[in-house]
């Protein structure tokens, strides 16, 4: 059994994926909470110190991290999440691997542009190009609004990926008939959707179908679930707190465990300004749950928990 002080704290322990060529530790960082304090995405959000985000992001390439999710549209009034990592982490270690994505942007002010369409996309993509002072991305995911066919959008990605600019290819925000679309035309290496315990149970078909065409699922908001952008609410089901305070973890240990239990192609990419929570988090990728603990998780995940108040918790809107 782990308990908090047995877990060795380096993000080798989660074990690895390939996304296409590139090898990652199945715990990874996300950059999306790194710019401010409180919500992220919001105009006027309060910038996060500078050299706390610049340690937070060294400390976790020091702790075994080397896939780092981010965006251009993490930023705040004084702070981008790109920049920072540059400043932070270049020159950038041969092993480390960022990925990025595309989509939707946010004007200077913070306030959400429309979809980018065909023609935009490119730009995007030397933006996050020109900030993280690279002369290729490792990754792109295109992130998806809406159910609309995303062809014409990735075979812009497909075209820049040929020339040379993008190494793998994503997509954010997904349904199955997207990674199908999209498949047809470039190769998928990874799905990020919205997913957790308790949180859009009726994903769990496409987790295990990513799985058997090799794709790694990569869920985002597991931690924050309802609370989204501006983090976990602190009302977290009572199953989940027990199955906590007898491993003598968090909450949120046992929710990045559970996401990782949900399949090899599975990655958790937890995301903090606060090096305390960076330490947490990333000794969560030791933790094995039991058959048992997985069954009264699973339980919660699928509204069938007995207790708590989140008993009945459903998807998101």
């Amino acid at each position: 059994m782990n308990h908090m002080n047995d877990l060795e704290i380096n993000a080798s322990t989660a074990g690895t994926w390939t996304l296409g060529d590139l090898t990652v530790r199945r715990i990874g960082f996300g950059a999306m909470r790194l710019p401010q304090t409180g919500e992220a995405l919001i105009p006027n959000s309060v910038s996060r110190d500078r050299d706390q985000a610049i340690g937070v992001l060294r400390r976790a390439v020091e702790l075994g991290v080397n896939h780092i999710d981010t965006a251009a549209f993490y930023f705040s009034p004084l702070r981008s999440a790109n920049e920072l990592i540059n400043r932070a982490l270049a020159p950038y270690p041969d092993d480390l691997v960022i990925a990025t994505k595309v989509g939707q942007p946010r004007d200077p002010s913070g306030a959400w542009l429309p979809h980018a369409g065909p023609r935009e996309l490119r730009g995007l993509v030397e933006e996050n190009l020109r900030q993280l002072g690279r002369d290729h991305l490792d990754l792109v995911n295109l992130r998806i609004v809406g159910t609309a066919p995303v062809a014409e959008r990735f075979g812009v990605l497909a075209e820049l990926r040929q020339a040379g600019l993008i190494r793998h290819l994503g997509l954010s925000n997904v349904t199955p008939e997207h990674l199908a679309e999209a498949q047809a035309i470039a190769p998928v290496v990874c799905v990020q959707n919205m997913y957790g315990i308790g949180v859009r149970p009726a994903q769990e078909a496409f987790v295990r179908h990513c799985g058997e065409l090799g794709v790694a699922f990569v869920p985002f908001y597991a931690l924050a679930a309802d609370g989204r952008q501006a983090g976990a609410t602190g009302d977290e089901h009572e199953e989940v707190r027990a199955v906590a305070r007898a491993r003598g973890v968090t909450p949120a240990q046992v929710r990045i465990a559970w996401t990782l239990h949900q399949g090899p192609h599975v990655l958790a990419i937890p995301g903090t300004g606060d090096p305390a929570h960076l330490r947490a988090n990333i000794a969560a990728g030791a933790l094995r749950l039991t058959t048992t603990e997985l069954a009264r998780l699973d339980a919660v995940h699928h509204g069938t928990a007995l207790s708590g108040s989140e008993a009945g918790s459903s998807e998101p809107g």
